[in-house]
């Protein structure tokens, strides 16, 4: 299964790899024929594989925080929030490489309460200034359980669009698709201060499936 943000490059890629192929029968020299041919499906399979959109169904617990990305957690500390809370939080950082799914999930339930696109440079995501400076959205959603929760979408050297789906005012649903960023990029969780945290600088984060937080009440 494939996100639908992938379609037309998807198709574009195909007619090109098509054309790869026919036009390799005017090459002569046979090692440079396959060679090229290789070339090009190895490139589809990149680009299909980017795009993959796997099937997850979420707990939908008010009681946890889940990933909201695949890829590896790379920060795990207190931040001064300056854009919408204006006070400090604790900053969960999943960072996606290429090869991982791209595909950016409500991590919890509840109403949407600010969306914005801010538009900015493509520092490399891991970069300290990148969720300042780089294209990037920030959501923020009102849970029942922990109040108002964080995510922003930042885009890394490679991306160039973020999409994001959220919009004030709708509910949003744990594990339902949120956007997409397109190549390399990353995603930081903001949560109230003295929230537990339920992973490990270093770990692997599915989107949907790991728990970022534990339950703060019963």
């Amino acid at each position: 299964m494939f996100h639908k943000e992938g379609a037309k490059i998807i198709l574009i890629t195909l007619i090109l790899v098509v054309a790869v192929i026919f036009a390799s029968d005017l090459i002569t020299i046979q090692w440079l024929r396959i060679g090229l041919i290789v070339l090009a499906l190895v490139f589809l399979v990149l680009i299909l594989q980017f795009f993959r959109n796997p099937k997850r169904e979420a707990d939908n617990s008010d009681n946890h925080i889940l990933a909201p990305v695949d890829g590896k957690v790379v920060v795990i500390e207190e931040v001064y929030e300056p854009e919408y809370f204006q006070d400090k939080r604790l900053m969960v950082s999943i960072f996606m490489s290429p090869i991982n799914v791209h595909v950016t999930r409500y991590p919890v339930n509840g109403v949407v309460k600010y969306s914005k696109y801010h538009p900015g440079k493509y520092l490399v995501a891991w970069h300290p200034k990148a969720s300042e400076e780089n294209e990037r959205t920030t959501v923020v959603i009102n849970n029942r359980i922990y109040g108002e929760i964080m995510y922003r979408q930042i885009a890394g050297a490679l991306a160039r669009r973020i999409i994001n789906y959220a919009k004030e005012g709708m509910r949003a649903v744990q594990g339902k698709d949120a956007g997409f960023i397109k190549f390399g990029s990353r995603v930081d969780i903001y949560l109230p201060l003295g929230t537990e945290v339920n992973v490990k600088l270093g770990e692997k984060a599915i989107g949907a499936k790991t728990v970022i937080c534990k339950k703060i009440n019963e």
